[in-house]
């Protein structure tokens, strides 16, 4: 039977669009899942080992790039390699306008890392990659001491369901707006500036112990893990605060409810909250209101509610047509005011399996993510549970009423001693020098000003010094923040000189040379530009297509409207470059066809 190859390109998941457009350096929506084993890694059987799943999972071997309505994740050539650990952990995987994959595969000492962007897969997607990762490195090592190749599923997953876009198969159009507006919740108070790294804690418990409490209160480990959170949490908010609600994000595997093998994410969210200033602070009543509102929430019912919720607003017939840029910023304010409806994070991963024979070369699993708020991340193997905090401020106080609560409850935790690395990547010295480079343009210019005001009164000329200067910082700007990708520089270096050339033209009684000379001339050093650029750097037509088509049109639309209002009085220049650029157009279409049409395809999601 003939395998199917993974999509050359394919569009984001619901949730993948949210984390797109809503990361940062401090917020990157990167999670670590790792292994401890028993012995040292060996980073040759590593990259073996790393070789052969990327072949049962290619769906990762993929860039994200920018469409005219959405992000999309495109077919790479890329090759990830094994290395040492040398970033701080869930650093940034995912740098705009750098074609780079989303995923990263490090080690350190004992420990084997796998790190991932959000908008990649989620938890559970993670967790499958990893644990085929750790398989087939064990199997590496110690095949001829008789380890079998044993399979982690119990059917063959094909690389059809690991893009199963699960969102849209499950997807009903049956949401109606509850109309209840959601209460502000109390927000953990920060009482030191925020730390630059992510501060991790962790602890081990016993399994055993965790279930068996669970059932002599007659509820599930979530419940037990959240109410605990609740109330350490509660032990430092303030009176004042406590009419507003309590709230614990906590993420759900929709696999559970709807049938699905999808790689990609699929998962929603439940929101327990407590409020204080309307009930006891006694435990137990805590314990009773989450374990009653994870019974009324936790259905298929709801679940779907969720799916409809999120799903429709990428459906909807008019926000689909708005153009990425306008897309990006709603939902990142979106986002922004969503988080002041939570007070933490609760991420329970489960148990992780491995078959019996594996178990004996591993020491544990652990998972935590980078967060704006507080979380804490749960996984257990065998009978070793691991809790991570995780925050970028002061949760001393936090953690230690969490431990204490547990400690009450007969359940004794461990500290776990967390080994990372000196991170030796290389300082933000580039962001440095573009600050000062920025400092010393508004000080030349308020110099220039307070001159021309004090001493040459009869001229503005400082007004053309403070054009000149806006526009070599704007220039240097657009280099610097676009130096990933040149030709989309290029791109935005060409509508930034013509428009700029324009307005001084206009500033000084409009002599038409911006739109005789500049336009045509700078059109034709682009195309040529972008040539030479695509041909040095070895572009693929995937790579330069879409900025050919942008340069081009945008060249034999403006000229052609410049000529068709009478703007233009040297004729010969402007048709020499519009009919270039047309050609360029043809040539594409001719010679390029299927790249063309799959480029407006993935541009336009048609």
């Amino acid at each position: 039977m003939k395998i199917r190859k993974p999509k050359p390109w394919r569009k984001l998941d619901n949730n993948a669009l949210l984390f797109v457009a809503n990361n940062s350096k401090k917020d990157t929506k990167v999670f670590r899942f790792y292994c401890d084993l028993k012995e040292d890694i060996r980073p040759d059987k590593l990259q073996q080992a790393l070789d052969k799943i990327i072949e049962i999972y290619p769906l990762f071997l993929t860039t994200l790039r920018r469409g005219l309505f959405w992000h999309y994740l495109e077919e790479s050539d890329l090759h990830p390699k094994v290395v040492e650990e040398y970033k701080d952990p869930c650093a940034p995987l995912y740098i705009k306008d750098k074609f780079n994959l989303l995923f990263e595969v490090t080690y350190y000492k004992k420990r084997i890392n796998f790190e991932v962007f959000h908008a990649l897969t989620d938890g559970t997607g993670a967790m499958e990659f990893l644990r085929e990762l750790i398989k087939q490195y064990l199997l590496l090592c110690h095949e001829k001491e008789g380890l079998q190749d044993i399979m982690l599923t119990k059917e063959k997953v094909t690389i059809q369901d690991q893009e199963d876009d699960a969102f849209s198969r499950y997807y009903t159009k049956t949401y109606k707006k509850s109309g209840q507006k959601k209460k502000k919740a109390y927000q953990v108070q920060r009482n030191a500036p925020s730390y630059k790294k992510l501060q991790i804690t962790e602890h081990v418990l016993s399994l055993k112990d965790l279930l068996e409490k669970s059932r002599e209160l007659g509820c599930s480990l979530s419940v037990l893990l959240t109410t605990i959170y609740i109330c350490a949490i509660h032990e430092e908010m303030p009176k004042l605060q406590e009419k507003k609600p309590l709230v614990i994000m906590v993420p759900v595997n929709l696999r559970k409810f709807f049938a699905s093998a999808s790689m990609l994410n699929f998962f929603a969210f439940i929101e327990p909250e407590y409020n204080f200033s309307e009930n006891s602070d006694d435990f137990m009543e805590i314990l009773e209101a989450v374990k009653r509102y994870y019974k009324e929430n936790l259905t298929e019912e709801k679940m779907l509610t969720h799916i409809n919720k999120y799903f429709s607003l990428e459906k909807h017939p008019i926000l689909r047509f708005f153009p990425l840029l306008i897309k990006n910023w709603g939902i990142y304010i979106g986002a922004r005011k969503s988080k002041d409806d939570v007070t933490a994070i609760f991420s329970n991963m489960g148990a992780v399996v491995m078959p019996e024979e594996y178990c004996a070369y591993i020491e544990s699993f652990g998972v935590y993510t980078n967060t704006p708020k507080v979380e804490l991340t749960m996984c257990s193997f065998q009978d070793e549970v691991t809790l991570s905090f995780t925050s970028r401020f002061d949760t001393t106080n936090i953690k230690r009423n969490f431990y204490r609560i547990l400690d009450s409850l007969s359940i004794s935790a461990e500290e776990k001693e967390s080994e990372f690395p000196e991170s030796d990547t290389p300082e933000l010295k580039g962001l440095m020098i573009y600050k000062w480079f920025s400092f010393f343009c508004i000080l030349a210019c308020v110099i220039c000003l307070g001159i021309n005001v004090l001493v040459t009164k009869n001229s503005w000329w400082s007004v053309i010094v403070i054009a000149g200067t806006g526009s070599f910082w704007m220039a240097l700007s657009i280099g610097y923040y676009k130096r990933h990708n040149l030709l989309k520089d290029i791109m935005w270096l060409y509508i930034l000189i013509t428009c700029g050339s324009i307005v001084w033209d206009v500033y000084y009684g409009f002599l038409g040379w911006s739109v005789d000379y500049v336009f045509p001339a700078i059109s034709i050093v682009v195309l040529i530009g972008m040539l030479i650029v695509s041909k040095i750097q070895a572009h693929s037509a995937k790579e330069y297509m879409i900025y050919f088509l942008m340069a081009a049109s945008y060249s034999v639309v403006v000229s052609i409207v410049l000529m068709a209002v009478g703007i233009i009085k040297k004729l010969q220049f402007s048709v020499v470059s519009s009919s270039i650029g047309f050609l360029v157009v043809i040539v594409l279409m001719i010679f390029r066809w299927k790249d063309f049409k799959e480029e407006l395809q993935k541009k336009f999601h048609l």
